[in-house]
């Protein structure tokens, strides 16, 4: 049996102050809808986000497990449970309290699938093989596995990601390990599932800049494809549609982490974390404050914050760069004072248009986290020491950076206890062989059939 954390031996009666704490602030207020915009705004406004087929957002799936739920959540609250004893106000709450106000951190549910594309094994197949092909693109010469590689955290390692030929892309890739259970993909929470997701990258300008009516017309050229389509979604020739269902299959079926350390400690192995793990799983819930943002069983509470990160500095030197991020201040409509004084990325103000969104990003998952470095949304911080020192600090020195971000004044030792919680929320890593890809064939024409008028 799974035993309740309780941080009344050590943290009883410390107390922090938390800026409006108890109500929503700026950081919680919700986001304006996208209107189906992508991250990946190199594709044409308004078409790269276009819901495939009438394709329904799928639910959040953060959720805690129910009451009668065999495993069990950390730092979870009955409902009913009114503020820690002695605190005078909503403002000052004890570090007992604090994980007590956000959804308690536990194990992964199952991925939630839509209505509309139901997992089947030969959607999950075709998925995996269309995943690696880089004929999806404009040039086929790049593939989702291009900037989501398996060997790099299916990421792409790189501060800021790679981009179609003669290009370079202006954000962090993000992997694709449990995005099955976002509800806002992309940095800056543009579309609303895997489907929209794919279809972007695809199409995009900066991605892979791929054709729809080109794409089916080269899977129409392959035997294997027009096969396996048939048996998996009952069409003949292949339609760009279903390509970008049975990608999202494969992502849902096969790319899910809940193997780690952490998960084995909240199934009821105590010894499953060290002792270092175990007093940063009470720093992230306390003193350290990542529960704030990280928080429910995917680690993010998928609201947009202001961190104020270091700017990276690749776009200082390189001209490609600097042409993708002018280019998204363009295509994403910015009033032209903006786009003329802007030197970084906007993040959410690209949907909204709202000043007070400038530079806020949906907060990224912590699961499969010690395969993903760099981090943040412009990879300007290496490693996971190098956030936590961030955070530390209390973030950057913008006075419109989130009140959320305070000076934690962690010592050494705490710091070295919250790493090692943070890598204990990874499990082993999830490799797939690239696949072999099926062949073009020749089509043979019928020379008896005759010639349309």
């Amino acid at each position: 049996m799974f035993r309740r954390i309780s941080f009344s031996t050590c943290l009883l009666g410390i107390t922090v102050f938390i800026g409006g704490c108890g109500r929503p602030s700026a950081d919680s207020q919700p986001a304006a809808a996208s209107g189906g915009e992508t991250d990946e705004q190199d594709a044409a406004q308004g078409d790269a986000a276009t819901k495939p087929d009438g394709e329904t957002a799928s639910p959040a799936d953060g959720r805690a497990p129910d009451s009668d739920s065999p495993t069990a959540s950390v730092g979870e609250t009955p409902k009913d449970a009114g503020p820690p004893e002695g605190a005078s106000d909503v403002h000052e709450i004890s570090l007992i309290g604090l994980s007590a106000q956000f959804p308690p951190l536990g194990p992964l549910p199952d991925a939630p699938v839509p209505a509309d594309n139901p997992l089947t094994d030969a959607k999950v197949a075709l998925g995996r093989l269309l995943f690696f092909d880089s004929r999806l693109s404009g040039d086929a010469g790049t593939s989702c596995a291009s900037c989501h590689d398996p060997r790099l955290g299916w990421g792409d390692g790189q501060a800021v990601s790679r981009g179609y030929a003669g290009t370079q892309h202006w954000r962090n890739s993000q992997t694709t390990v449990n995005s099955a259970f976002l509800t806002k993909l992309f940095w800056a929470g543009e579309v609303p599932s895997l489907e929209v997701q794919a279809k972007s990258a695809i199409t995009g300008n900066l991605a892979g800049n791929g054709d729809p009516a080109m794409i089916e017309e080269r899977l129409a050229q392959i035997p294997e494809y027009v096969k396996q389509f048939r048996q998996a979604f009952g069409v003949s020739p292949p339609t760009f549609l279903h390509v970008l269902k049975a990608i999202a299959s494969f992502e849902r079926a096969e790319l899910i982490s809940r193997d780690s350390p952490f998960d084995a400690f909240l199934a009821g192995d105590t010894e499953a974390l060290s002792a270092e793990a175990q007093q940063g799983l009470k720093l992230f819930q306390g003193k350290a404050r990542c529960i704030v943002c990280h928080n429910g069983p995917l680690m993010s509470d998928e609201d947009y914050h202001f961190l104020d990160v270091p700017q990276q500095a690749v776009f200082d030197s390189d001209p490609l760069r600097q042409v993708s991020l002018r280019y998204q201040h363009f295509i994403r409509g910015v009033p032209e004072d903006v786009y003329r004084a802007a030197d970084g990325d906007l993040g959410l103000y690209y949907t909204t248009k709202r000043d007070t969104d400038r530079g806020r990003f949906r907060t990224p998952p912590l699961r499969y986290l010690e395969y993903t470095a760099p981090y943040m949304h412009n990879g300007v911080l290496a490693t996971i020491e190098d956030v936590i020192d961030f955070y530390d600090q209390g973030g950057g020195d913008d006075p419109n950076q989130s009140d959320l971000i305070q000076p934690l004044n962690l010592t050494e030792d705490e710091k070295f206890a919250l790493a090692e919680f943070l890598y204990a929320l990874s499990g082993d890593e999830i490799r797939i062989p690239v696949p072999e890809l099926p062949e073009y064939q020749a089509i043979e024409f019928d020379e008896t059939e005759p010639a349309a008028e």
